[in-house]
């Protein structure tokens, strides 16, 4: 029998494209390249009989080029409070070796990948409020970001912005979209500072995205 699982994540991304994000709209990335970091808290989830909630989770990845071309670099954070089952478990669903290829973004992206970096197990420190367009997430000296809506030059007040996704996606139905500013350490060090922020919830199970999401 293959493995059943369900995460539902609070989840913000941070990447190096403008607000106007090239995978979000099927178009060329902002710089031609790739910079990527993104981290959740695990509200619900469970892998066979293990339980997942409320664990943390960040990976990263650099792309040389498009997406679409490949090549990329990935390391994978896992909240050190995991058990040794639980560790086992979110590695392979955020490596995407759980469920159907493709069927989530996890799976998407590792198949971009031709370079692993492995797993660390830190500390995480997450604070996100979707609707607000706010986030800080920390995993140990590696990854610091923090999320922040974006504010209308003209009036300084908060410009929203959100994308709903009605079908074809398999990442989420409805996100809304901020700023990101990130500090990452690491053989995937990255700087980014006001870039596309992305705060959603990433709702899979063995099967893919679960449109209630």
């Amino acid at each position: 029998m293959s493995d059943q699982w369900m995460i539902r994540s609070n989840t913000f991304v941070n990447c190096n494209c403008d607000v106007n994000c090239g995978c979000q709209f099927n178009v060329p990335s902002t710089h031609g390249f790739c910079l990527f970091v993104e981290g959740g808290h695990l509200e619900e989830g469970y892998f066979n009989d293990t339980s997942l909630d409320g664990l943390h989770w960040a990976f990263m990845i650099h792309w040389p080029g498009e997406i679409a071309e490949g090549n990329g670099k990935e390391l994978i954070v896992i909240d050190e409070r995991a058990n040794e089952e639980q560790r086992e478990a979110l590695n392979k669903i955020v490596s995407g070796e759980a469920g159907e290829p493709g069927s989530n973004h996890f799976s998407v992206f590792a198949s971009t990948c031709s370079e692993f970096l492995g797993t660390e197990y830190l500390p995480f420190e997450y604070d996100i409020n979707i609707e607000a367009r706010t986030a800080h997430l920390k995993a140990g000296e590696l990854i610091d970001i923090t999320g922040a809506p974006i504010v209308d030059e003209f009036s300084g007040a908060e410009f929203h912005m959100a994308l709903t996704r009605s079908a074809g996606s398999f990442e989420y139905t409805y996100a809304e979209i901020g700023h990101g500013t990130a500090s990452v350490t690491g053989p995937l060090a990255m700087q980014l500072d006001k870039t596309y922020g992305q705060f959603c919830v990433h709702h899979y199970n063995q099967d893919g995205l679960i449109r209630s999401a």
